[in-house]
């Protein structure tokens, strides 16, 4: 399951971190209204980043120089720089991101990845966990730590989340991780043994 990209800016939810929201007005009746012609470039390095563009990488700085979806810039662009195995660099971006936005879930998904790939299981888990903690219902993530469980060789708990990936997923990838469930707990009973 690989990573997962942000497709969209969003806004911080300031209310999630105690500051209260000083406007009344109701978000179905404000408008916004663009006065540009052109794309932000956050939304260039979005449509250059789905071409395979390498200049996707230009406009994700030039939206953090702007303050433009800099959080979500900053996840995109680690995910760029772990898919070219720079792993360093794609830490120190989703730490970026993380700095903007302590709860953002891509960053902690794309982070646990990233020290996944690189053998680090504790910080993988780690994050894969705060991942679920802020998604819940994103599925790879369970997928995902419990094979770094696994990998712990605490299998236990990794049946335990792989069966609740299992609740959340298809039933064509149901016959996996069934699969890979019978493996562990057969894994488990000869450990007993």
């Amino acid at each position: 399951m690989g990573y997962k990209k942000v497709r969209k800016c969003r806004k911080v939810n300031l209310e999630d971190y105690g500051q209260l929201n000083m406007f009344t007005t109701a978000p179905s009746e404000a408008k916004v209204v663009s006065m540009q012609t052109h794309q932000s470039p956050f939304e260039q390095a979005l449509y250059l980043d789905e071409q395979d563009n390498e200049r996707a990488i230009e406009f994700y700085w030039k939206a953090i120089s702007a303050g433009e979806c800099v959080a979500d810039a900053y996840c995109n662009l680690g995910i760029l720089e772990s898919g070219k195995e720079n792993y360093i660099k794609a830490i120190d971006c989703f730490a970026n991101c993380l700095k903007y936005d302590p709860r953002h879930f891509e960053a902690h998904y794309n982070l646990a990845n990233v020290y996944s790939e690189m053998g680090d299981l504790a910080l993988a888990k780690l994050h894969y966990e705060l991942a679920i903690e802020i998604e819940p219902e994103f599925e790879s993530a369970y997928y995902n730590l419990g094979l770094v469980m696994a990998m712990q060789k605490d299998f236990k708990s990794a049946i335990s989340i792989l069966s609740k990936y299992r609740n959340l997923s298809t039933e064509r990838e149901r016959g996996n991780v069934d699969k890979l469930i019978e493996s562990l707990q057969k894994t488990m009973k000869s450990k007993a043994q």
